[in-house]
């Protein structure tokens, strides 16, 4: 008999938030920060002389908007912490870029270590808990763009995450592997949003995301091994289609809950139908994409190098926390009618711009609920708003949401999952500011702003000019305190 995953509601889980007291809104403990990723924010790749990522070929191809500077960050870190500590954020997530610190095959570069380790000991001295993403889409550009079909990948990213823990482990114990392993393999295979570029090749999609699961279990294993009190996590990307989100953490937790290597498959089976019925009904357009991804599934049966680590493991379960990663879960939403109006003219892909994505934060608890693991806390290690500037204009949603209104009602929704038994332990914003959006400066999530043609200056509003931060820390500092009338808007 397999075991069932219970639902959020069942009783074992009601008990999980139970250190709040009476008049708390927070559970001990809860942390509130902004998420980064280095490659979006440091500056300094992909030109010459500068250590090279698997982007720039397509930078150097015009195929992209260069990176540049980004916001420089590497430089300018003290001033952005201060950001971030100034709206009462106790926790920060960064990333540590293994193509910067090793340009070239067997060349670590120690300047570049301890630089990264100044950073986390400067996030410490303002009161932020770093999380560290070890890998945020991006590796060095000798390992070639198609590094994750390669059998080896799991073991070559394995030896990264020991260079990275034996020189940064004294100033971090909680890390994410390896960000949105659903996002990556989509967008490298499926979309051909990141290099290599590639669009519908099924089959290295799934090879993709077998090496990338079992290097998530690989670097899992080494931080324990180097550092046992270390929490570890990777984020998937919410998803409506199962094979797409859900099945992916249904793996890496199967053996702890009991299920045989080779029941692996009927596994997959009932998980795949508890998902969906924990999730709104779908329209016609979902339920074909849904039917497509469960019938390659099954065609496949994949995920042998992931199921081979799952099992080979000393540890029966591979995650500490859940991460996961909010905007709209919906897949369907996301493909368009061309020529539709957006933000500053006219779009003609067939899939929506980040600043027209819906904003849907109700859905925050039906899908924290979905992806409830018992006995594991879990993050929203990401979740935001994207506006759009063209050339220094800035240009508003069409759907008329700012910033504040964002995350009153994404909080509020994180609080009524708490109140439903939803063991809610982070949340972090995306982002800090501004940055380089995977090939364009154009989208901008940022609370606060970039002026790039000023020099990078940091402006105190958003770039539609609302004061996020200002909404951000009054929301942390009322909730912390019990007053749930922060998640009100202002009258």
């Amino acid at each position: 008999m397999l075991a069932a995953v219970p639902d959020a509601s069942d009783a074992a889980l009601r008990g999980a938030p139970s250190s709040r007291r009476d008049g708390e809104v927070l559970p001990a403990g809860f942390r509130f920060g902004v998420a980064t990723a280095g490659f979006q924010i440091e500056g300094g790749f992909n030109g010459p002389r500068q250590p090279a990522n698997n982007w720039v070929r397509w930078e150097g191809a015009g195929r992209v908007e260069p990176s540049g500077p980004a916001v420089d960050f590497w430089n300018r870190y003290e001033e952005h912490l201060d950001r971030a500590a100034a709206m009462g954020c106790d926790a920060f997530r960064l990333g540590v870029e293994w193509a910067r610190v090793e340009p070239a095959q067997g060349q670590v570069d120690d300047g570049a270590l301890e630089h990264y380790a100044s950073i986390l000991r400067a996030c410490r001295e303002r009161g932020l808990e770093p999380l560290v993403t070890l890998l945020h889409f991006t590796h060095p550009a000798w390992l070639g763009e198609d590094f994750w079909l390669s059998g080896d990948a799991p073991e070559r990213y394995g030896s990264w995450v020991e260079t990275a823990l034996a020189r940064l482990g004294p100033w971090c114990h909680t890390w994410v592997t390896l960000n949105e392993v659903n996002a990556l393999a989509l967008g490298s295979y499926l979309l051909g949003m990141f290099p290599p570029g590639r669009m519908l090749a099924f089959a290295d999609m799934a090879e993709a995301f077998d090496h990338l699961l079992a290097a998530h279990v690989k670097g899992y294993e080494i931080i324990h091994r180097l550092q046992p009190d270390a929490t570890v996590t990777t984020n998937n990307v919410s998803l409506s289609v199962y094979e797409l989100d859900r099945m992916l953490i249904d793996v890496l937790v199967a053996r702890r809950e009991g299920v045989a290597r080779d029941e692996v498959g009927a596994w997959i089976e009932e998980r795949r139908s508890r998902w969906y019925g924990s999730l709104a009904p779908a329209n016609h357009l979902e339920r074909a994409l849904r039917g497509t991804a469960a019938s390659r599934w099954r065609r496949g049966q994949g995920f042998s190098s992931a199921i081979d680590a799952v099992w080979g493991s000393p540890h029966e379960c591979t995650l500490d926390v859940v991460g996961i990663d909010y905007y709209d879960p919906v897949f369907a939403s996301h493909a368009r009618l061309p020529g539709r109006a957006t933000a500053g003219g006219t779009a003609w892909r067939p899939a929506s711009d980040l600043w027209d994505d819906r904003v849907v934060p109700g859905g925050l608890g039906e899908y924290s609920r979905a992806n409830v693991v018992p006995g594991l806390d879990l993050w929203v290690v990401e979740q935001g708003l994207c506006n759009r500037v063209r050339r220094g204009r800035s240009f508003p949603r069409l759907d008329g949401w700012d910033r504040g209104r964002c995350l009153r009602e994404t909080l509020g929704a994180l609080v009524d999952a708490l109140d439903a038994g939803v063991p809610m332990g982070a949340y972090y914003h995306w982002s800090l500011m501004d940055n380089y959006e995977w090939g364009s400066y154009e989208p901008r999530f940022g609370i606060h702003g970039i002026d790039r043609e000023r020099g990078l200056e940091i402006l105190d509003t958003d770039s539609m000019g609302s004061d996020a931060a200002g909404a951000y820390r009054r929301i942390i500092e009322g909730l912390r305190a019990g007053d749930r009338s922060v998640l009100v808007e202002p009258s």
